[in-house]
């Protein structure tokens, strides 16, 4: 008779139960102490980064022509980062392309941290919505965080006769096609919110794409075109010297800087709300723990009340985030501009 345990034969208690596949328990053991090892190594070469950048300056990259929104806000933020990291930030205007030129490049450059892009509505939210590109703006970035916002302003030539958005809509619809806006080109905020604005108001302008907002709102001062779609920000010195007229905000809200200005709602055209906004962003696969640092700092400059002055006091307004939150709202700036691309018939010719 077999005296022993019938557990012994049993084959959930058999030797698998010390194994890792076909691996035995030392083998097993071996292994865990490797990944460990790698885990720690990888943890140490993180931290090892992080406390090694930034050793040289960083280049932030503006997809726009100096003097506009953008150029200011990456100027502003520029020169309070370089106290807080230690290293200059340099700012490094280069315009074409509605920012697509600037988008490639920071896009191809070395994950490093050290070429960090000033992106905007234009280069991660509408001019992808309305071509294909050479950059995916979520694949081939890192988002890094949030900047601040600026409502989209409607300002015409002093000399339109027009007091308000129902004269010049009338005025556009009695004289077809003689009414010409501006835009800093296809694709951009000015270009996509003046077509918003026709579709929710019948309104006929013609477009005239211009190389940047710059160019576009001076011929509108000197009068080769009549009305333009800026942001706030950008406009805001050429309305307070009357070089502009404003005629509504294209925002949820009247702003405090031009109180007397009504929204779009007020004036009559529901549906037509566009906030630029400015987001700063490092090539994908940049390290997370200099991503972290970029995003730490950046929030840190943007809490310095001179900063939020200086921004604050030209109309567009401190809005931070997560790099996360960041990737959220590229995703679906994309999917909303799009809507309109379809709706409106829009191309990139």
């Amino acid at each position: 008779m077999d005296t022993r345990s019938p557990i012994a034969h049993s084959p959930i208690h058999a030797g698998p139960a010390f194994s890792l596949g076909s691996r035995t328990r030392p083998q097993a053991w071996v292994l865990g102490a490797a990944a460990l090892a790698l885990c720690g190594a990888q943890l140490v070469a993180a931290a090892s980064a992080r406390a090694a950048y930034p050793e040289r300056p960083i280049t932030m990259i503006v997809p726009t022509a100096p003097g506009g929104g953008n150029d200011a806000i990456a100027r502003v933020l520029g020169q309070k980062l370089s106290t807080l990291m230690g290293q200059t930030v340099i700012v490094e205007n280069k315009a074409g392309a509605n920012g697509a030129i600037a988008s490639e490049q920071v896009a191809r450059s070395p994950a490093d941290g050290y070429t960090i892009l000033m992106g905007y509505i234009g280069t991660h939210g509408m001019n992808p919505a309305l071509q294909a590109l050479r950059y995916d703006p979520l694949k081939d970035f890192a988002p890094i965080g949030m900047i601040g916002h600026s409502p989209t302003v409607m300002v015409v030539n002093p000399k339109v006769r027009a007091g308000s958005v129902a004269d010049l809509v009338a005025a556009s619809k009695a004289r077809p096609d003689e009414l010409n806006y501006a835009s800093a080109g296809n694709g951009t905020a000015p270009h996509f919110t003046a077509e918003l604005f026709k579709v929710a108001s019948g309104a006929h302008l013609m477009h005239i794409p211009y190389k940047g907002s710059g160019p576009a709102m001076a011929d509108t001062m000197a009068g080769q075109t009549q009305v333009m779609f800026p942001s706030l920000f950008s406009a805001y010195p050429s309305i307070v010297n009357g070089k502009l007229r404003a005629l509504a905000i294209a925002g949820p809200k009247r702003v405090a800087i031009l109180p007397d200005v009504p929204t779009m709602a007020e004036a009559g055209i529901e549906g037509v709300e566009v906030t630029q906004w400015y987001a700063l962003f490092a090539p994908a696969n940049t390290p997370p723990a200099v991503v972290e640092l970029l995003n730490k700092n950046m929030n840190l400059a943007l809490a310095d009340k001179e900063v939020v002055k200086r921004i604050e006091e030209q109309g567009a307004q401190v809005d931070t985030s997560t790099p996360q939150a960041l990737r959220d709202t590229v995703k679906s700036e994309v999917a909303k501009w799009k809507v309109l691309v379809e709706q409106a018939h829009l191309s990139a010719d």
